[in-house]
């Protein structure tokens, strides 16, 4: 029972860390600072080490869905700046 709770939860926090990296790219594209995906890395290093806790495990799941909501930047190694104007699209697949 307590493992299907721990599945719950990183599916919903990996979904919750998705959908926040989309919303945030589409209305916050505008704004100078750090692309996404770096906060979803190091939420992942956190989580990976506390992997033993179950905050650890929110924290790896959440930072790999935000992760991947950004992955477009990540693969062409864009670290900061405003987004390029883009048609809104899932991962760039009309």
């Amino acid at each position: 029972m307590i493992m299907l709770i721990i599945i719950i939860i990183a599916a919903v926090s990996a979904f919750v860390g998705f959908a926040i990296g989309r919303l945030g790219d589409k209305y916050g594209g505008h704004l100078v600072g750090p692309h996404h995906w770096i906060y979803g890395v190091i939420l992942i290093a956190v989580g990976a080490y506390y992997l033993n806790h179950l905050t650890g495990i929110a924290a790896l799941s959440f930072g790999t869905g935000h992760f991947i909501s950004d992955l477009n930047d990540f693969l062409h190694f864009r670290i900061g700046g405003v987004d390029i104007p883009h048609k809104w699209r899932f991962w760039n697949i009309d």
